[in-house]
């Protein structure tokens, strides 16, 4: 039996994952009676390239919309049951078109030589590399990125925070007997939501609320997710405007790298940050905020701290766009990005852009925020009327990429002073009220 782990593909990886990402559950064999099974491949290979070879790398990666890697697909070469005399291929898929991608990926390793199919002595069939060949280390079912054996890089799940916001409302509204209000902020404050750290905070009471944080964790066995927020010039003069100095910046992210020494703390570094630069308003930071970032990713990194850098939402920029971004904020030495923060997007619509971000950043993991997404967009970032809270927190989801579905934006702040909102970060009752309402 063979799955794609076994291709060894040399620089040419990327392909297998795009093969092993939308592998599914139809069948379709390929008699190879009369044939071998690389020249069975070499038709399939050629009849493809025929009909539907792409112009370039990028519209190759845009014919796979979305990323699922299961990293244990089944694609096996075996007898066939019904043919004694030879063996059969059987490809299994969940899209026909994901077959032509993904064949087109294996016709192009053809092509250069770089993939040959063997077969053992018990007559199974095997991949091997042509000899002299660059080869790369099989794509193992956890993934090469080394995920822990249950597929979590957050030990023991999310860490809860037992005095968040709207466990605090909630407590308010039942001291004054409104049971039924209370009852509804529970549904917010029952989940494991990020934790947010800017500038708000002084040194000394930074430290102070990260080891209460940590110690609260320690006891609870499980893993923290912290937001850094606090660039400078952040939201470039929006609503959420501020941020530290450029000069206390980084030094700022040193305080944050000791108070969580020894810990499996997870980080969220600076929502906007990246996709912002994007915007007119903000193309003069890019200069200045860029080396802040990739300086931030380094301490971080240095420290193994879990770091994921802004990857902005499926509505916003292009993958190519937002993946030029990362690329230049220092995406090499972070362990992935995240996606939707504070925004309203479906979970697929995000997985299936983050899926062809991944692709142009060597492949690199990624989070999506789900804390607000339970009806979808809804015209406007800020406070959108018919918003709804979506799914719980969860780890992982199908894909071998994607880490985690988090709450990173917590249900109940406001996004800014916007349809009747108070400002930015501050509590919005009848709003969170509304959002499990509309769940």
């Amino acid at each position: 039996m063979i799955g794609p782990s076994s291709f060894r593909l040399g620089h040419l990886t990327p392909y297998t994952e795009a093969f092993r990402s939308w592998l599914g559950t139809e069948t379709h064999v390929i008699d190879t009676t009369e044939r071998t099974p690389a020249q069975a491949a070499s038709e399939i290979a050629e009849a493809v390239i025929t009909a539907s070879a792409p112009a370039d790398t990028n519209s190759l990666l845009d014919r796979v919309p979305a990323v699922g890697f299961t990293g244990n697909a089944p694609v096996t070469i075996c007898p066939a049951p019904s043919s004694p005399s030879g063996p059969s291929i059987r490809i299994h898929a969940r899209l026909w078109w994901a077959i032509v991608a993904a064949t087109l990926a294996l016709a192009i390793v053809l092509v250069v030589g770089i993939v040959r199919l063997t077969v053992r002595p018990d007559g199974s069939p095997e991949a091997a590399p042509s000899p002299g060949a660059e080869t790369a280390t099989p794509v193992p079912a956890t993934d090469a990125a080394g995920a822990p054996p249950d597929g979590s890089f957050f030990p023991g799940g999310f860490y809860h925070e037992s005095g968040n916001p709207a466990a605090t409302a909630a407590a308010v509204l039942l001291a004054a007997g409104d049971i039924d209000s209370a009852a509804l902020l529970g549904q917010i404050a029952d989940q494991p939501t990020a934790i947010w750290l800017g500038e708000w905070y002084s040194d000394a009471l930074l430290t102070s609320v990260i080891q209460r944080h940590v110690a609260a964790a320690k006891a609870q066995g499980t893993t923290l997710v912290f937001v850094t927020y606090a660039i400078p010039n952040r939201d470039c003069g929006g609503y959420s405007k501020g941020g530290h100095t450029y000069a206390n910046y980084l030094a700022w992210n040193k305080t944050i790298v000791s108070a969580l020494a020894g810990t499996t703390a997870v980080v969220l570094v600076e929502p906007d940050s990246l996709s912002m630069l994007a915007d007119p308003k903000c193309a003069s930071e890019a200069e200045k905020r860029l080396p802040l970032i990739r300086g931030a990713v380094d301490i971080l990194h240095a420290a193994g701290i879990r770091t994921y850098l802004d990857g902005g939402n499926s509505n916003w920029l292009t993958p190519t766009q937002q993946a030029e971004w990362l690329t230049q904020g220092g995406i090499e030495h972070a362990d992935g990005f995240f996606t939707n923060v504070s925004n309203f997007y479906p979970a697929q619509a995000e997985q299936d852009y983050a899926g062809k971000v991944s692709a142009r950043v060597g492949w690199k993991h990624f989070v999506i925020d789900v804390s607000r997404n339970g009806q979808g967009w809804k015209g406007t970032w800020c406070n959108p009327d018919g918003a709804g809270l979506g799914q719980s927190p969860s780890l992982g989801g199908g894909s071998a990429k994607l880490d985690a579905l988090l709450w990173v934006k917590h249900p109940g702040l406001s996004d800014g002073t916007c349809n009747g909102g108070p400002p930015a970060g501050q509590w919005y009752e009848s709003y969170a009220l509304d959002l499990v309402r509309n769940r």
